[in-house]
Parts: structure tokens; sequence; C-alpha cells
């Protein structure tokens, strides 16, 4: 076993799902999907946002492998700031208040409007892209742990990877919190869940710009 391989992939695979835990607004666009349509046709929002989050990480391997090949300097300058911007992640984090959650506990009692699995699979992709985030957490991440040892098809098996990881994180979230008990129950939590994801993610991002700056 590559036990260098290995240690890339445990530390994307940590801080990737760390930051699916954190509620953002693909998180509460698929809780409202699954309320207001139900989970057969909010599969479709969780579909168009994995798409979204596939592009953006083909687009980032692809664009790490080309700054990698021309300068050392312009790595250093992407890896602080991709470790600033999980900072920033981590202060937003741990600035927001709890009446900022209060999105994700709204009644059930909505009006329902008619839509299909390609309406919602649209709507999906559209937030993930217009979501810069969603780039940037992936650039910030891929710039750090890719180096040039590492191989094409270590990178593609990556980068499916985490696409399968967001699908499958959205899917489980509209099957448990399309039931009213637990969406309030979670509602309560995800102040706190934001907070300690907050946190780890900040130590990340100090950790990265210490490690380029000491280069």
């Amino acid at each position: 076993m590559d036990w260098a391989l290995f240690s890339i992939f445990i530390t994307v695979a940590i801080a990737h799902f760390l930051a699916l835990l954190s509620p953002g607004p693909d998180f509460v666009l698929v809780v409202k999907s699954a309320i207001n349509n139900g989970p057969k046709k909010s599969i479709g929002v969780a579909a168009g946002i994995a798409s979204a989050n596939a592009l953006y990480i083909a687009l980032c391997l692809i664009g790490v492998g080309s700054l990698l090949a021309s300068s050392v300097m312009i790595m250093i300058a992407l890896k602080v700031a991709g470790g600033l911007f999980l900072i920033y992640l981590a202060v937003m984090a741990l600035i927001a208040k709890k009446s900022d959650y209060q999105d994700l506990a709204f009644s059930g009692a909505q009006v329902k409007v008619e839509t299909t699995f390609v309406k919602e699979f649209i709507t999906g992709f559209m937030s993930g892209i217009l979501n810069p985030k969603n780039l940037l957490f992936y650039l910030s991440l891929f710039t750090v742990v890719l180096t040039k040892d590492v191989d094409l098809s270590f990178k593609i098996g990556l980068g499916i990877w985490m696409t399968s990881v967001v699908f499958l994180w959205d899917l489980s979230v509209i099957y448990v919190l399309s039931r009213d008990k637990v969406r309030k129950k979670f509602s309560k939590l995800a102040y706190y869940i934001d907070k300690c994801t907050g946190v780890i993610l900040g130590l990340i991002g100090l950790t990265i710009v210490k490690s380029a700056l000491s280069k």
C-alpha cells in the first residue's frame, strides 16, 4: 500500500465530509425539495448538485495539474489562498447566529408545486454551479494534497469518490429529513454542528497556510 496516497485520500475525504456536514445553500435546497416534493422527485436535486460538484472537481483537477507544471510560486500562493478560504468558512460558521438556521425548520405544510425529476435536477445543478464556494473549496483542497507524484488514475478515483459521497449524502438527507420530527430535531442541532465543523476546517486552513509559508 502506498501510504503517501492513502494519507492524501484520508485528508481529502475527511475535509470534504466535514464540509458536507455544514449546512449551506445546497443543503437547504435539498431539505426544501424533500419536504415539498417527497423523496422520489427530490433525488433529481441530489443528482443535480452532485453533477455540479463533479464538474467543479474535474475543472480543479485539470487546473491544478497545469498550475503545478507552471510555477512553484503560483502553487504556494494558491495554497495560502485555499487555506485562507477554509479559515473564512470557519469564521462564517463560528459567527453565525441561531436565527440563521431557522429556515431549516420551516413547516412542511407549504403549498406543493408540481415538478418533475428533470426540473429538480436542473434546480440542483444550477444551485451547485452558481455557488462559488464549491469551486473554491475543491481548489483549496486539491492545491494542497495533489503533487506531481500523484498519477491521473488516483485523481480520477478521488473525483469519483467525492462526487459519489456528495450524492449519497444528499440522498440520505432527503430520506431522513423529509420526516417532520427528524427535521425539527436536526434544525436544533445544525447550529452546533456548524460550530464544530467550523473549528476543524479552521484548523485545517491554518495548517495549510503554515505549511505553504514554511517552504
